[in-house]
């Protein structure tokens, strides 16, 4: 039997891609058939990770220097295919870190963020795949840093984990992928839309997670999780939230009709904001 979050670790820690792919689908193999055993008593110290294994490429860049190019160019289409890429990969390593790095959660919660780190390593595949057809691998164009920025300053509370990196960072891919899917539908590049298509219906059921376990928390510590959410939001993230929301994804993500008006509330209240 081997330790759950050794294991976690090593696939967390693995540079190589195919490798890191491979590890995380056999890890949720292996929980579900019962071949993983949480021990933290004999598992190392929890380490802080600065930086996870990964790829030399790509080069990571200020999210400024991630140039925007239109999609009804095969350019566009390019970019943004290594840049959900590149979601995905970090994702990956986020669903392995809050399985090696939270130790006191339920039996349900890993095997929760171990399906979600299989799921991610699917996506990262159909975009390699999708990639391919521009002439293009994984590391070709630059990238930015900051989904790992944000599991860094988190790494210390699972509440604050599952607030802010699912149901902030990750939920808003549930916003802007509906009009990405769209735009892409204009010029005719179905395939990719196919592929967006079931990342969508995904990262759904990962938003879900996130809202479940930030909840189980609240309940836990006998705090009020709307207004948890939004003092987090307020306290730790410190920067804007963007609107509009995909409401339907939203509410099926775990969001309640309450807490989408607060959010585009406080959204509103950002923009109007003085400089």
């Amino acid at each position: 039997m081997q330790n759950l979050y050794t294991a976690a670790y090593a696939c967390l820690m693995t540079a190589d891609v195919d490798q890191k792919l491979a590890c995380a689908t056999q890890l949720y193999a292996a929980w579900q058939a019962g071949q993983l055993v949480r021990d933290a008593a004999v598992a190392d110290e929890v380490l802080a990770i600065a930086d996870p294994g990964r790829p030399p490429r790509p080069e990571l860049v200020h999210p400024k220097q991630v140039k925007q190019r239109k999609l009804s160019t095969p350019e566009g289409r390019r970019a943004l295919l290594h840049a959900v890429a590149h979601i995905e990969f970090n994702a990956i390593n986020l669903a392995l870190d809050a399985v090696y790095r939270f130790r006191a959660m339920p039996d349900a919660y890993y095997g929760d963020w171990l399906q979600v780190a299989a799921e991610e390593a699917y996506h990262f595949s159909l975009l390699r795949e999708r990639l391919a057809a521009f002439d293009c691998v994984y590391g070709d164009l630059p990238a930015h840093n900051g989904l790992w920025e944000q599991a860094c300053k988190t790494a210390d509370d699972v509440m604050v984990r599952m607030a802010l990196v699912p149901r902030v960072l990750e939920a808003r891919g549930l916003d802007v992928t509906p009009g990405m899917m769209q735009r892409l539908q204009e010029v005719g590049d179905t395939a990719t839309v196919d592929v967006l298509a079931i990342i969508l219906r995904d990262e759904i059921g990962h938003v879900r997670i996130g809202s479940r376990w930030f909840q189980y928390c609240c309940e836990q510590r006998g705090l009020e999780a709307d207004a948890t959410f939004r003092r987090l939001i307020r306290g730790v993230m410190q920067t804007p939230l963007r609107g509009p929301f995909f409401t339907e994804a939203r509410l099926q993500a775990g969001f309640s009709a309450d807490e989408l008006e607060q959010l585009l509330a406080m959204a509103q209240d950002w923009d109007n904001a003085p400089a």
